[in-house]
């Protein structure tokens, strides 16, 4: 099957679920996708930032409807999912994500549950209640695509020395639960291929959010320090990524891990 360049690295007109669309790089996502023709769902549970994002993109030329929902709750999301009105779902973006800090010595095992149900078992529920949906696309348009979000951090232990205390630093809880989200794309890889339904995740590297490079610059610094690349990331840049996943250029690229960290992890 050939295709046109242009074609191949297009999003315009598929439909697209995102998880996690309000945070900083979920929104940068909304937006690029938007940007290309996609009609975007985009889950959160800050309804306040989810509609101001709808209104900021309200212009086109793709759509995005925010869908208020945690995906904690399996109930819900049943209910919300079962009245969803798309034709089919060309791709699924699993973004979502607590933000916690701690060490080993300061976790407890609460926490490192909280994370997981997010990051893992949420994900693996969505999958499985979208699954109807993305077996559509296939039927329709020949291929679906499901990304996972992971981290550097489900790959490499943070540095301490970055941090500027132990209670700040990236959690042991937070990288367990993204290794384990690379683990379950290698199975939804696996799983679903065969239908047609190719699974990757990509792995951003540090992209501290805005607030965060204007609160702590300092911290920032000794992020981009350890970059080889000399820089943190722009939110755009894990966007784009994605939107290569989503994309026809990607047909056959299933059960890849993408690090997007800027050579963090080649160290």
């Amino acid at each position: 099957m050939s295709i046109a360049y242009d074609a191949a690295f297009s999003v315009e007109g598929k439909h697209l679920l995102l998880t996690g669309a309000g945070g900083y790089l979920g929104s940068a996502m909304a937006r690029l996708l938007v940007a290309g023709g996609a009609h975007v769902i985009g889950v959160g549970r800050n309804g306040d930032r989810l509609q101001r994002l709808a209104e900021e993109l309200a212009a086109g030329p793709g759509r995005f409807r925010p869908l208020v929902l945690d995906i904690a709750d399996e109930a819900g999301m049943i209910k919300a999912f079962e009245a969803l009105d798309v034709p089919q779902l060309d791709g699924l973006i699993n973004n979502a994500a607590i933000g916690k800090t701690g060490s080993l010595r300061l976790a407890d095992k609460a926490t490192y549950m909280e994370i997981y149900d997010v990051s893992v078992a949420s994900v693996a529920a969505s999958i499985r209640l979208l699954l109807p949906a993305l077996q559509k696309a296939v039927a329709n348009s020949g291929s679906a695509s499901i990304v996972n979000v992971s981290s550097m951090y489900g790959i490499v232990s943070p540095d301490p020395r970055v941090y500027d205390t132990e209670a700040g630093r990236n959690p042991p809880f937070y990288g367990a639960a993204k290794a384990a989200l690379l683990q379950l794309t290698r199975y939804s890889a696996c799983e679903f291929g065969p239908l047609g339904i190719r699974t990757n995740a990509i792995s951003p590297g540090p992209f501290p959010s805005a607030e965060a490079q204007q609160s702590n610059p300092a911290f920032v610094a000794r992020l981009a320090n350890r970059v080889p690349l000399g820089r943190i990331g722009q939110p755009e840049e894990a966007a784009g990524v994605v939107a290569f996943l989503l994309s026809d250029a990607s047909r056959y690229v299933n059960g890849a891990n993408i690090s997007v960290d800027g050579g963090w992890t080649a160290w």
